[in-house]
Formats: C-alpha cells, sequence, structure tokens
C-alpha cells in the first residue's frame, strides 16, 4: 500500500483517514480531500492495495487486505492524533463501516458516501443476478471483465465527457475495468458490513444520492436503521449520480462532511450551480 502525501504539516490534534473506492484513488474523493486539508486536519487518503497500477493487480487481492491496510493507517493514525476520523466513498464507505465498527471507534466521527450495501441502481446490468453465480467459479472470476460504462456515475455531462476521455487514454487515476475477482471480494465486504451495525456508536453521517445510478436509496436507508447506538444523520442528494465528490453536489458533500467533523467554520465559499 502507498499512501498519498496528502498534508506537509499534519496537526497533532486531528486526523481524518480518507477511503476510495474500488478501482479509484484519491482523485475520486474531489474537492472533498483539499477542503479537509484547509480545515487544518492532517489527512491520509492510502492507495488501497492493488490500486493505483493496473487492474491486473487486483486480480489476487482479497477483502480482508484492503481492510486490513486501513486498519494498519488508523492504528498508526492513533499514535499521532488525538482525534481521527474516519471518512468514505463508495467500496470504500463499506472499509470505513467495516473498520469503525470492528475497532468500536470512538475517538473520532464516521463519514460514509455512497455505500453500496445493495447493487441495484437504475443503471446495474442485467447480468447481476448471474454475476453470483459466475463469482463463484474461479475460472470466470479471473477472466470476467467488468468495465466502466457510461454514465461513470457522474450526472454533469461536462465532467462526464472529461472522464470519458481521460478513461480512454488508460489514465491511472480511476481503472477503466475491475477483475470479477476485485467485485466478488467486494460482494464479501458488503456482506460483512450488514452484520453488527449496533456495535457502531460514533456519530455518523450517511450521504447518498436519490439517482444513485449504482446504488439506490436503500442502502443508505438501511445503514439509518441498523445503526442503532450511534448518533446519525442522512443527508439525500437531489443532484448527481454515484461519484458524488466529484459530481454537481459535490460542494454541498463537502459542506455536509465538514459540518459533520465539527470544520464548518473552514469550509470554502460555494461556487456557482454547474450545468447538467
Amino acid at each position: 500500500m502507498t499512501d498519498a502525501k496528502t498534508d506537509e504539516t499534519p496537526s497533532p490534534a486531528t486526523g481524518v483517514l480518507l477511503i476510495h473506492g474500488l478501482g479509484g484513488t484519491q482523485y475520486d474523493l474531489g474537492a472533498l480531500l483539499k477542503a479537509l486539508q484547509r480545515a487544518g486536519t492532517h489527512v491520509q487518503a492510502p492507495t488501497l492495495p492493488g490500486h493505483g497500477t493496473r487492474p491486473e493487480d487486483l486480480l489476487h487481492v482479497s477483502a480482508e487486505d484492503w481492510l486490513t491496510a486501513v486498519h494498519h493507517k488508523y492504528q498508526e493514525m492513533l499514535q499521532t492524533h488525538e482525534t481521527v476520523h474516519i471518512v468514505g466513498m463508495c467500496m470504500g464507505s463499506l472499509l470505513a463501516v467495516e473498520l469503525a465498527k470492528r475497532v468500536r471507534h470512538q475517538r473520532g466521527k464516521l463519514a460514509v458516501l455512497a455505500a453500496p450495501i445493495y447493487i441495484d441502481g437504475w443503471s446495474t446490468p442485467w447480468y447481476r443476478g448471474v454475476r453470483h453465480a459466475l463469482s463463484r467459479l474461479d475460472y470466470f472470476c479471473r477472466r470476467i471483465k467488468i468495465m466502466e460504462e457510461e454514465p461513470f456515475g457522474i450526472k454533469n455531462n461536462l465532467l462526464r465527457a472529461i472522464v470519458k476521455k481521460k478513461l480512454d487514454a488508460g489514465e491511472s487515476f480511476h481503472y477503466g475495468w475491475v477483475p470479477l475477482a476485485a467485485v466478488r471480494q467486494v460482494d464479501r465486504l458488503r456482506a460483512w458490513v450488514t452484520r453488527n451495525l449496533d456495535h457502531i456508536q460514533c456519530p455518523t453521517l450517511v450521504v447518498h444520492a436519490r439517482e444513485d445510478e449504482l446504488t439506490s436509496l436503500k442502502s443508505a436507508q438501511f445503514l439509518m436503521s441498523q445503526l442503532t447506538h450511534a448518533p446519525k444523520q442522512l443527508e439525500v442528494l437531489e443532484n448527481s449520480y454515484h461519484m458524488i465528490c466529484v459530481d454537481n453536489d459535490r460542494n454541498q458533500v463537502v459542506k455536509s462532511v465538514l459540518d459533520h467533523l465539527g470544520l464548518a467554520s473552514a469550509r470554502p465559499s460555494a461556487s456557482p450551480p454547474e450545468k447538467n
């Protein structure tokens, strides 16, 4: 695992562990990373095992590898910070939840962005049911590629075109495909997350887009119903798809996370509305 060098002058008081999604890197987190830095926190945004290189490197990575990586970084941050907040996006939000649950996180808060508890969004491929059967067979897991396709989780037309161009060029900020084997590991992680959510007691923010094409609001509603021992808040976005940290509502995501973490006074001023 390689770490993004996100802050040259870390605060001794507050750290934020920021976790990206499947096939992505810290760039999936958009303006949120820089906003947290401007707010005076020390941000760690580690690149998860199998990421930031080539999709084939995900073939031999397990959900345990990802969880171990974020757990090690979390423990490291506890040694140097009085407060450590955990923030995750997509698969990173599943890791954030599972980490907070297993360590009984209480030295900071939790923010869960676009958590795919259910893969049931409006653009989910027709073969999603067959995927579970194929994922049990190693032959198919290693050979089937799950391609990044329109709309790439982005409602904003201009941003979507930019992302498409970068993916076509093979830039490493986000993989253009992931092996079915990696999706199988995400499925295992999703199953873990659904259990024992009452173990989480730290204040938790759940942010989800109403039009998320990958995972419907059912995922956010499930979390809210199962986080029975945590102070919790749900923020529903009305003008984004799945990649909420870069899409039309990205400023609202930044504001909501900073407010939740008690950093509202440091947030940047809002920018003009985006054209879809």
